[in-house]
């Protein structure tokens, strides 16, 4: 399981999400082929992502980064990708 990030830009807006295969749904995101708040806001950078084993510790975690502080996020993506490049070639 994973928790990412998605943003349009450095210092954008960040969209926080949670899937059992990211590079299918990194994908979805990239190509607004899911309408909503990423495809409206243009979300098309990975910017952010963790592991987690389970499907209900993953899913705890993406509640808790969805009510922290924007700052706490930012941290977070800084502190592992301070450049806020698109991590999707990465993961591929």
């Amino acid at each position: 399981m994973y928790v990412y990030i998605m943003t349009n830009h450095k210092h954008g807006t960040l969209y926080t999400g949670v899937t059992n295969n990211l590079v299918p749904r990194v994908y979805e995101h990239k190509n607004k082929l899911i309408k909503g708040f990423t495809s409206q806001y243009d979300l098309t950078k990975l910017v952010y992502y963790e592991i987690w084993q389970g499907e209900n510790e993953a899913i705890e975690r993406e509640k808790k980064l969805k009510k922290a502080y924007r700052k706490y996020k930012i941290d977070l993506i800084e502190k592992q990708n301070p450049d806020w490049d698109d991590l999707y070639n990465s993961i591929l």
